[in-house]
């Protein structure tokens, strides 16, 4: 196998990978930090969208209702 040669010193090489190495770990935990972050916040409107969702949808059936209500009181009124 062919070795790589490099004309800088393996000293600053070694500083120079490493540095580019903890910048991509930092960048990449940086990363699924704000993805997690992101994904439990979605969750947590959909959640929020559902609970007024179901709220809307229960105060339309009771003012249905009670239109109905109201409807046949007239009507039971009239006759």
């Amino acid at each position: 196998m062919e070795r790589i040669m490099f004309k800088s010193p393996v000293r600053k090489l070694v500083k120079f990978f490493r540095k580019s190495r903890d910048g991509w770990k930092a960048k990449y935990q940086e990363a699924k930090t704000l993805n997690k972050r992101l994904a439990t916040q979605v969750r947590a409107v959909e959640k929020s969208r559902a609970a007024w969702r179901y709220k809307a949808e229960s105060a339309e059936r009771e003012l249905r209702d009670m239109r109905q209500a109201g409807e046949s009181l007239k009507n039971s009124a009239a006759a």
